[in-house]
């Protein structure tokens, strides 16, 4: 699912006060979203889905117009986009478009192993 950090990048951190939410104990499925965003809807689904099968997982969900402050310092340019979140907030992996269920938990399971 999506791009690795560099190992030059400095991972950025995301606290629970910039997302309105906690994070989850082991990780965190940070979604950007935008109202009229077909895809959107099912990496919702998606998201829901593995965050329901895996214990210690969060699921948030943000509108990219109503946090654009975030968006910038991310670089959001397109939604969907998931953000695989460590337990500590390091943005460890990021996706744009839908994506599968199977590319989601094989992230996770690199966040949590």
């Amino acid at each position: 699912m999506g791009a690795r950090r560099g190992e030059d990048e400095v991972a950025e951190t995301i606290r629970p006060e910039d997302l309105g939410a906690e994070l989850g104990a082991k990780a965190t499925l940070l979604q950007f979203s935008s109202a009229f965003c077909a895809p959107c809807r099912a990496t919702r689904r998606v998201l829901g889905e593995v965050t329901g099968m895996v214990d210690g997982v969060a699921h948030v969900e943000l509108d990219a117009e109503a946090h654009l402050d975030l968006v910038r310092r991310l670089n959001i340019v397109r939604t969907p986009t998931v953000l695989v979140l460590d337990d500590a907030g390091r943005v460890v992996r990021r996706a744009t478009g839908a994506p599968r269920k199977p590319d989601v938990i094989a992230a996770l399971g690199e966040v949590i192993a």
